[in-house]
């Protein structure tokens, strides 16, 4: 009966097949290959909707996106705390005013963001960000400048972590629990270079605390949920995903920024995101905007680097950093080409500290350093990040490229000085007639007269550029630069400099690497080769 009832069922659909147009036909294949369902007669056929790795995709896109992320935000809640502070305001930062717009008007508000920047903070910094602006929701009464940001607890006992701009500079600071409870809350430590503060109440009870996520396994696409304070409106949740990873925003030394697409507006500074189990994924702190408001481009410092800095605070109110005490640059590929190396990576060592880690290590003027501590080194960012990680007394291994040669050198790392060595800088460039032009470079030896000048040392020898000329073209170098080497070697007279550049178009090098003095800072530049 059932083998019968199975075959009149299959003639009944080859039959109503049969019956359809060709374009029906087509149509109805579409939909099915749309559908990721492969049309075959019999209910057995139909059933099987899905290869195998088409099921185990949907499988995890079913798990990784929930239909609701209610449960998510009731649980993680109650420890996002509002944060509010307030200081003595300064005289003269007040909004600047145009003339015929007195104090008072509707334009106020406006002229005050557009002198802050279209992210609130000076020359479009953060959100009020980094850069130590305004907190969002800012205002002014009675001689009192108040802020509001967001935070998260860490710990029952009250421990409440939020951004450094959130309370820099505040004389006083309260936390707002869910509940509406309000608290004072003294400041434990901050740490501008990553803009993360620790703060600490007293609760009449346990307080509910979140949980570290780890950073390093976000993927891009992965959901990610925000909570926060934004225009001070109280707890607010948004989604969204991980846009990217690695982001350098130019707000410090330290920069790995997660990117985020979940609503982050102005007051949101200092809140959490969170993975989908509830853990901390980040600390959000800078959006980029046109206009002030969310375009789905946020920033969040990643844990991995919150939570060791956090730690540190905690225990002892401050950061230690390690320090190697070296002036780096970046590896662009013409200098790439003039070091030997194949692709544009590493962190390029300009100028070497006396007495610091890396002058006892050996290191020098020109190394490329491509590896730390077995890790590799492919960006500026990779190397201070890294030596800022280890703790001061430890030993690290760097792997550098010198003269087109890789070897190894270990530097014992000290602590980051509190405050780092200025280099004083003349304003003045040389006026003096070339003695001789090489490539389209005006050229003088460095006598006492254009050193004085320049405000340069004794300790400083090389070949004053005076000037350009046309067949300079676009050139990195400028009049008043001193060229202190040309692929690796010294140069002291305009002739020396001269047999240098020959002697690197005869090899075969499209540019050679200079390193210039320029107002008393040395960088390393690639200069392109024309005819010698």
């Amino acid at each position: 009966m059932t083998a019968g009832h199975n075959a009149d069922f299959t003639d009944a659909t080859t039959a109503a097949a049969s019956a359809m147009s060709p374009r029906r036909r087509l149509r109805r294949t579409l939909a099915a290959l749309m559908l990721g369902t492969t049309m075959l007669a019999g209910p057995v056929g139909i059933a099987a909707v899905a290869t195998s790795h088409e099921a185990s995709a949907q499988a995890v896109i079913t798990q990784e996106a929930p239909g609701s992320f209610a449960e998510l935000a009731a649980r993680v809640s109650p420890a996002v705390v509002n944060i509010s502070t307030t200081r003595t305001a300064e005289a003269g930062r007040g909004p600047a005013m145009p003339p015929g717009f007195p104090p008072g008007t509707p334009f106020e508000e406006f002229f005050r963001q557009f002198r802050q920047g279209p992210e609130g903070g000076p020359e479009g910094g953060p959100e009020g960000g980094p850069n130590g602006a305004p907190e969002d929701g800012e205002g002014q009464q009675g001689g009192k400048v108040g802020a509001l940001g967001s935070g998260f607890i860490i710990d029952a006992s009250g421990y409440v972590v939020t951004n450094n701009h959130v309370i820099d500079g505040a004389d006083e600071i309260e936390v707002t629990l869910q509940d509406g409870t309000q608290l004072p809350a003294k400041l434990i430590g901050r740490d501008a270079k990553t803009d993360i503060a620790l703060l600490k109440v007293e609760p009449a009870a346990p307080l509910p605390a979140l949980e570290w996520g780890d950073s390093d396994k976000a993927r891009v696409g992965d959901w990610v949920l925000a909570v926060g304070n934004p225009f001070g409106l109280g707890g607010t949740v948004t989604k969204g995903i991980v846009s990217a990873r690695g982001r350098d925003i130019h707000s410090g030394p330290y920069d790995d920024f997660l990117q985020l697409d979940a609503a982050i507006n102005r007051g949101n500074s200092g809140g959490p995101t969170f993975t989908m189990d509830g853990r901390v994924l980040g600390i959000n702190t800078a959006i980029y905007s046109p206009n002030g408001g969310s375009v789905g481009i946020g920033f969040a410092i990643p844990a991995n680097l919150a939570k060791n800095v956090v730690a540190q605070l905690k225990e002892s109110g401050r950061v230690e950093r390690g320090w190697l005490g070296v002036k780096i640059q970046a590896v662009t590929p013409d200098i790439a080409e003039s070091v030997g190396l194949t692709e544009a990576k590493g962190a390029l060592v300009a100028d070497v500290t006396a007495g610091s880690p890396a002058a006892r290590a050996g290191l020098r003027q020109g190394d490329v350093i491509l590896g730390y501590d077995g890790k590799p080194v492919r960006e500026l960012r990779d190397l201070t990040r890294r030596v800022a990680d280890t703790k001061p007394g430890g030993k690290a291994e760097l792997t550098v490229v010198r003269q087109g040669r890789e070897q190894t050198v270990t530097a014992s790392i000290d602590a980051l000085p509190s405050e780092p060595q200025q280099v004083a800088a003349a304003e003045t460039a040389p006026q003096a007639e070339a003695v001789e032009p090489v490539q389209g470079l005006r050229l003088a030896p460095l006598d006492p007269a254009a050193r004085a000048r320049l405000g340069l040392g004794e300790g400083v020898t090389g070949v004053v550029v005076t000037g350009l000329t046309e067949k300079a073209g676009e050139t990195p170098v400028r009049p008043g630069d001193v060229i202190v080497q040309v692929g690796g070697e010294a140069v002291k007279t305009p002739a020396e400099l001269s047999g240098r550049i020959a002697d690197a178009a005869k090899s075969g090098r499209k540019s050679v690497l200079m390193l210039v003095n320029r107002r008393g800072a040395e960088n390393f530049v690639a200069f392109k080769l024309g005819q010698a």
